[in-house]
């Protein structure tokens, strides 16, 4: 079945329990003609199919019932960016166990803390040395059953089938018992003081932010492709994971984020969900190689550049753009513009920043030059994002006006407080620390000072967390590096 590019399918039951098994069920029914993955190997990259895919999470989360596996036990993924990492997240959601996300650079005492506080009674590694990280400190985790590497995924899947043809109602039946209230993964943040803390995300939470595209009219279509380097341990990675199966678009899986300048022309994608750093080294190679340019090509680099920002300008004032101005821009994209859109593949449509603020000198360039970088703010306590500037409604230096179905307010002493269906439940065995951010009528305290103007857009002008983001995505309080 071909769906229309320009609309998400909706054939979803609004009866129905909003789990991550959910989600991932429709997907499949859709039968779309489009893949679900692409995966990177020495000779290129490879299509997954939606048959595929779902073939291998059925016998992954068999196997995990077939081992004992079952609803409210937590389950840890430690692995960079694969097939794997995402087919067994749907796994673990279609049987009720909690996935632990850890990331794949975790020292082994981290991988410990995390093991030990969420009880976790097992854990896949991607191989020999994430597993060595786990052995390390075995001895103090007595919860821990199961410990897997992607070599014995095979194994896992075979007994899963094995495991449904002696049972086979098991999956199903353990996928109904599900509640949408149900935790669906517990994400461990960094904090400024103190061990990570870990959210407690449940399946309707994820389910409500990812659903949020239903009102952002052709933000995100089927016909879209995504590059995903950002961890699926970071709550943006996972949402964009989770997002990409919701609207039916295919996701091109990248472990290491050094490589996303070559990937983004192997893949060509049109969604880049990234961190400002991308950015920042994509305009600073622009900007040397323009700086080196000389003579006419200089002068037509720099009447590009004018014509480029002065229609931006225009169009973020809701203005008309005058017919020779239109027919001037359109020289401009051929002789200069489309130059810097092939350095990010030649076909991103809707690139994403998130995780730190990125300059508005950076976000004025690159909309000159036509690629609209659409900055949002969010936090994993209410499951990624709170704001977004979009593609028809933006303000460089913003963080974008409250998305649909949120409250964003300023409090007295001017911190941002969010209220929504995504705000998470508290903090796994931190009563205080929960009760410290989320007040009994619902609304989370961010953290961060920011103002609202009076058309809705939201600034951050401070934070109270001094956290660093790393390129990769990763929250890193500088008080625990040392």
């Amino acid at each position: 079945m071909t769906e229309a590019a320009s609309a998400i399918p909706t054939t979803r039951s609004s009866t129905e329990q909003r789990t991550i098994a959910r989600l991932w069920r429709d997907a499949v029914a859709a039968e779309r003609s489009t893949p679900a993955y692409l995966t990177e190997s020495d000779d290129g990259w490879s299509e997954v199919s939606w048959p595929e895919a779902d073939e291998l999470v059925r016998a992954y989360a068999n196997g995990l019932l077939g081992r004992g596996v079952g609803k409210g036990d937590a389950f840890a993924l430690l692995a960079q960016n694969s097939l794997e990492w995402a087919l067994l997240d749907f796994a673990l959601a279609h049987i009720g166990a909690v996935g632990i996300p850890v990331y794949a650079n975790s020292a082994p005492r981290d991988v410990g803390y995390l093991l030990e506080h969420s009880e976790a009674v097992g854990i896949v590694c991607e191989d020999a040395g994430q597993l060595a990280k786990v052995e390390a400190v075995s001895g103090e985790l007595p919860k821990l059953e199961h410990v897997l590497t992607f070599h014995d995924l095979a194994g896992l899947a075979a007994h899963g089938r094995d495991f449904a043809e002696a049972n086979s109602t098991a999956l199903d039946d353990a996928s109904a018992a599900i509640d949408e209230e149900d935790l669906f993964t517990i994400i461990y943040t960094s904090g400024t003081t103190g061990p990570p803390k870990g959210c407690m995300i449940r399946h309707r939470n994820y389910y409500a932010m990812v659903s949020v595209v239903d009102e952002m009219e052709d933000h995100y279509r089927p016909d879209d492709t995504m590059l995903l380097y950002l961890p699926l341990a970071h709550n943006f990675g996972r949402l964009m994971l989770l997002t990409g199966a919701y609207v039916g678009f295919p996701i091109a899986f990248l472990a290491d984020p050094l490589r996303v300048a070559e990937a983004m022309l192997q893949v060509r994608p049109t969604v880049l969900p990234s961190v400002p750093r991308v950015y920042e080294k994509v305009y600073a190679a622009v900007q040397s190689r323009f700086e080196d340019a000389t003579g006419i090509k200089r002068r037509l680099i720099d009447w590009a550049l004018a014509i480029g920002r002065e229609v931006s300008r225009l169009e973020g004032e809701g203005k008309p753009i005058p017919r020779g101005l239109a027919t001037r821009h359109r020289l401009a994209d051929r002789l200069v513009f489309s130059k810097v859109k092939e350095r990010l593949g030649g076909r991103l449509r809707i690139p994403i920043s998130g995780g730190a603020p990125l300059t508005k000198e950076i976000a004025e360039f690159f909309d000159a030059v036509g690629i609209r970088i659409l900055e949002g703010y969010g936090l994993t306590e209410c499951t990624t994002a709170a704001s977004t500037n979009r593609p028809d409604r933006y303000r460089f230096g913003t963080v974008g006006p409250a998305l649909p179905g949120f409250e964003v307010r300023v409090d007295d002493d001017g911190e941002i407080l969010v209220r929504s269906e995504t705000v998470f439940r508290g903090y796994f065995k931190e009563p205080e620390a929960t009760a410290s951010v989320l007040t009994p009528d619902g609304w989370l305290s961010t953290g961060d000072i920011g103002e609202i103007d009076a058309d809705g857009f939201i600034t951050i002008t401070d934070r109270k967390k001094d956290i660093l983001v790393t390129a990769g995505g990763k929250n890193v309080a500088p008080q625990n590096i040392e």
